[in-house]
């Protein structure tokens, strides 16, 4: 009889997840660092409103373009090597990023970051298979790196204002560089190698196809977040669609390759199996939900609350506390229930979340709203864990770096959706609530830029003089709406997910087919 202790991890592989958690930390530090540090960075550097974004969201279109195809690459050429060398980038070109002195160059180091980026997700979590092959660990091992991501993007901005005060915004990108090298150093010493042993040639075309597919989606995506948020910069809407729908044949173009190729560069029979292609469905949707309902639950605390930028990102931490808390207690649940209950309990807890949370925006109370908020983290962090682990163990042993691919392109695709469905929800219900009548003396003209953007709105509103505290509630009240509608979308959203997660879940295993 075999004993099960061997399936047990070593020391060693506890070591290698402690490793593990700096670039974790770094990927996610990285960018809300930078949000903190925009303000000095774009003065100092005489940078455009275009070049501003061009900064920001470099990063994240070339992690999302290059995720399916460093996947794959880790598959072939080992998730650990693939993890060093683009470790030992990353930090070189941090440094490049710091000593930046023109819009362009930093422009370009960011794109470059945000490519040796893309390789270090999927290698990390195909490692995790190797290294934890119990099921109750690995999925703590998932926890910790979901929490470790997540604590990254809380203390991203508490670190860029500690650094911006006593240094120069070049040293939010040189704090990137010592857990890198760390990791370089003692890697290959801690860290195992997974070989896929019959590795060959990976075809260009798909990977032109798949990264400028993804690059076009979420430029386009991105856009017409701009544009709903006003920002002046932002592409027309019709020329963003148009760039979705380009991205979207490319990525046609790309899936119908894939199924003519012997070895393709993404293997679409995973989804073949009906839990994965659900679990990956799932945290999709999850995603544009959440972030979006998060999106414009930072935004109201704001211009609605009255709270300070620094306010608040406090007022957000108890989310972000909770959204851990439900990462790390969901290994502990799916021990004694089956993992799929802990995820449809935890999604139905993010649903009733959303719901609280409209209910928390037509009540006005900021602490009600706090609370409501944070109960969505709970169901967050929950389901997102125990989803990701769905999505890596389902996968064959060869085709783990593709799998931790997809699930990265379903979470940062989420991601971008989310944002943009939030911020055409939020703006265009906004408009909507401003059509009814204003306090008499308002001009028309003042009415209709009012509806342009939701800054516009809070600036003519705050600049009038008669019945001016009138027109501020007014205003208020028609981004409170933007909110409270997205909150119910929210909710139907991931409640309908957590239906069909349950339902599929619920059957049982393939025992007398082949596929799921």
């Amino acid at each position: 009889m075999t004993s099960p202790s061997p399936q047990k991890a070593s020391t060693r592989a506890w070591s290698g997840l402690a490793l593990l958690v700096a670039p974790m930390l770094t990927l996610s530090t990285d960018l809300t660092a930078l949000f903190f540090a925009m303000p000095t960075l774009v003065a100092d550097l005489d940078a455009s409103a275009t070049e501003s974004l061009w900064i920001v969201h470099a990063y994240g279109f070339l992690i999302v373009g290059l995720l399916i195809t460093m996947g794959r690459v880790s598959d072939r050429v080992g998730a650990r090597r693939l993890l060093l060398c683009g470790a030992s980038v990353f930090a070189v070109l941090s440094v490049v990023a710091a000593f930046a002195d023109t819009p362009g160059a930093l422009i370009a180091a960011r794109a470059l970051l945000g490519a040796a980026g893309a390789t270090l997700m999927p290698s990390l979590y195909s490692l995790l298979r190797v290294m934890f092959r119990n099921e109750g660990q690995r999925r703590l091992a998932i926890a910790i790196m979901f929490s470790a991501f997540t604590i990254g993007g809380a203390i991203g901005p508490l670190l860029g204002g500690v650094l911006l005060d006593a240094f120069w915004w070049g040293t939010i990108f040189l704090v990137n560089v010592p857990p890198m090298l760390v990791l370089v150093a003692l890697g290959r010493f801690v860290l195992p190698e997974r070989h896929e042993p019959t590795a060959s040639r990976i075809d260009v075309a798909s990977v032109g196809l798949s990264i400028v597919g993804m690059l076009v989606l979420v430029y386009g995506l991105q856009e017409i977040a701009a544009g709903s948020g006003g920002e002046a910069e932002a592409l027309p809407p019709w020329v963003a669609v148009a760039l979705i729908a380009a991205g979207l044949g490319l990525l046609a173009a790309f899936v119908r390759r894939q199924r003519r190729l012997a070895d393709p560069l993404f293997d679409f029979a995973l989804l073949r199996n009906r839990r994965f292609a659900v679990s990956l469905l799932t945290l999709l949707v999850t995603g544009v939900g959440t972030v979006g309902l998060f999106f414009l639950f930072t935004q109201h605390l704001q211009w609605v609350g009255g709270c300070t930028p620094v306010v608040a990102g406090l007022l957000t931490l108890p989310y972000i506390a909770m959204d851990i808390l439900g990462a790390l207690v969901a290994p502990a649940m799916a021990r004694r229930w089956p993992s799929s209950r802990v995820v449809t309990c935890g999604l139905g807890t993010l649903t009733l979340g959303a719901g609280l949370t409209a209910l928390a925006v037509a009540d006005g109370t900021v602490v009600f709203l706090v609370v409501a908020v944070s109960v969505m983290g709970v169901g967050h962090g929950a389901a997102l864990v125990l989803i990701s682990d769905a999505l890596i163990s389902i996968a064959p042993e060869e085709r783990v770096g593709s799998a931790a691919a997809a699930q990265e392109v379903g979470g940062e695709l989420g991601t971008a959706l989310g944002v943009a469905a939030g911020g055409t929800v939020g703006i265009a219900v906004f408009r909507r609530s401003l059509e009814r009548p204003s306090p008499g003396g308002t001009p028309a003209e003042a009415v209709e830029a009012m509806r342009s953007s939701i800054h516009e709105g809070f600036t003519i509103a705050h600049s009038r003089t008669d019945g001016s505290a009138t027109l501020v509630e007014i205003v208020r009240d028609a981004m409170s709406s933007g909110l409270l509608v997205y909150a119910l979308v929210a909710a139907a959203l991931v409640g309908s997910a957590a239906c069909v997660f349950a339902v599929v879940h619920a059957e049982r295993p393939p025992s007398r087919r082949t596929t799921g």
